[in-house]
């Protein structure tokens, strides 16, 4: 079952509901639009010493510290590092908010709940299941981030 509070507004209601799609590693992704809250530019990170590989650093965000996570480490995709990656999507989970390296933004889609999927059973590191639904949109396979399970533990936290 697809979790409700992921594939559809928290009134049951079954209408589509607005998603950013963006590519990193040449894969389709899509996160909430409601969790998002700006789209960046890329800027130079300010790298942390003993943070985790996939965190770039932090960068002022109208002087606020805000930590940048290069998604593609997070979800252990390989890619080409001579590429450009200089977008940064700033989201929102609760408190905590991350600005997200991407290769580029795509879209912004409206997906019904009953175009969701849920992700194939796989032997997988079950503490590490990032996606919580998949759709195909123009012969496109996205997969739908959960950015809870995306977003470090305050104990693997940046600083």
């Amino acid at each position: 079952m697809i979790d409700p509070d992921t594939a559809q507004d928290r009134t049951g209601d079954t209408a589509a509901r607005e998603y950013l799609s963006f590519l990193v590693g040449g894969q389709d992704y899509c996160i909430d639009i409601m969790q998002v809250r700006e789209i960046r530019g890329g800027a130079k990170a300010t790298p942390l010493p003993h943070s985790p590989s996939y965190m770039r650093g932090v960068i002022n965000l109208r002087g606020t510290v805000l930590p940048i996570m290069d998604l593609a480490g997070r979800l252990d995709l390989t890619v080409d590092t001579n590429g450009l990656r200089n977008v940064i999507i700033v989201v929102a989970n609760g408190a905590r908010v991350v600005g997200l390296m991407v290769d580029a933004v795509s879209d912004i889609l409206a997906i019904s709940p009953d175009d969701l999927q849920a992700p194939p059973d796989l032997p997988a590191d079950q503490q590490r299941s990032f996606i919580s639904a998949l759709t195909i949109k123009e012969n496109r396979m996205i997969r739908l981030l959960d950015l809870g399970a995306i977003l470090p533990v305050a104990d693997e936290d940046v600083a």
